[in-house]
């Protein structure tokens, strides 16, 4: 009986173990690398909500404009959560930027976070060097996540040794009022990184949403082709840019025309994602390239930030 119970005490130690090793990671420090518009929101997201964030660029004078932005942005958002307390907005946006820490050697501090989020340029060779750089000096737990809008998460996380521990974390611009986020699982990452993905993300004040590895995830694999068949529609004669944007205002409910949002979003950045999505299916129907498209960019009418795109803007 002793013999029993001795087994089934050891028993029951090895599963409590297993059931430790498999719990999820409680993220509390987050590196973001890219002090962008998008890098910059994480971090603000971050530190607003209780975390410790290092944020990374390659230079100081870059992450100098980031934490001014990040300033600017949490003032706004302090005026309106505290309109009636002038004081407490002050606090908020002191104690949210003392919890946001910068640097230029992403390596360096790579070693102590839970969380490494990268919001670099939309470039595969850019983003690979990095996340394999990177994964020789994070910790063993550390988890790695790309805000790529367009690239495929498997492949980023094939040039790591930590597969089970790489997803996506797409956020949307601006991220401080945006309220989704897509957490993406690749057929590698392991059912513990995912989950600790999507209660960071609930963290941070955020509805996070599940999809597959597959181009453009939700948003994007169902926003992109409906832009391309508004030009498309428009490139056939069938009607004008004008009244497709009007159509789809009026008829629809959308705050803006397709056309429209393409100048938002930048015809350069929309160029660039069709073309990664045509490299990978050339021969699906809604990844073909769209002349009217591919002229503007040429051009280097990339939408509003250009002062022209399929508008003009003066």
């Amino acid at each position: 009986m002793a013999f029993v119970t001795r087994q089934f005490v050891r028993s029951m130690s090895s599963s409590s173990s297993a059931a430790a090793s498999a719990k999820k990671i409680l993220v509390k420090h987050v590196t973001v690398i890219g002090g962008g518009l998008m890098g910059a929101g994480i971090a603000q997201v971050a530190a607003a909500t209780g975390h410790t964030v290092v944020l990374v660029d390659q230079t100081e004078d870059i992450l100098e404009k980031s934490r001014k932005g990040i300033e600017e942005s949490l003032r706004k958002v302090a005026k309106k959560k505290f309109a009636e307390n002038p004081k407490g907005a002050d606090e908020f946006v002191a104690k949210t930027l003392s919890s946001v820490s910068t640097s230029t050697d992403a390596a360096s501090v790579v070693h102590s976070t839970d969380l490494v989020v990268e919001a670099i340029v939309e470039n595969l060779q850019m983003k690979n060097e990095l996340f394999k750089r990177l994964d020789k000096f994070a910790a063993e737990h550390t988890i790695f996540a790309s805000n790529t809008s367009s690239l495929q998460i498997t492949s980023l996380a094939n040039s790591t040794t930590r597969q089970d521990r790489f997803a996506g974390l797409h956020f949307f611009n601006p991220v401080p009022l945006m309220k989704l986020v897509e957490v993406i699982k690749t057929p590698m990452t392991s059912q513990k990184t995912f989950e600790s993905l999507l209660d960071f993300s609930r963290a941070l004040g955020k509805h996070p949403v599940a999809c597959k590895d597959t181009p453009g995830f939700i948003v994007n694999r169902l926003l992109v082709p409906y832009l391309m068949e508004a030009v498309r529609l428009s490139e056939r004669g069938e009607a004008s840019k004008e009244d497709i944007d009007m159509a789809m205002k009026l008829g629809a409910g959308y705050p803006m025309g397709p056309f429209e949002l393409l100048d938002y979003v930048g015809l350069d950045t929309t160029k660039f994602i069709l073309d990664g999505w045509h490299e990978m299916d050339s021969k699906n129907p809604l990844f073909q390239p769209c002349p009217s498209l591919n002229k503007l960019v040429a051009e280097k009418k990339f939408g509003k930030k250009s002062g022209e795109g399929f508008y003009k803007y003066k």
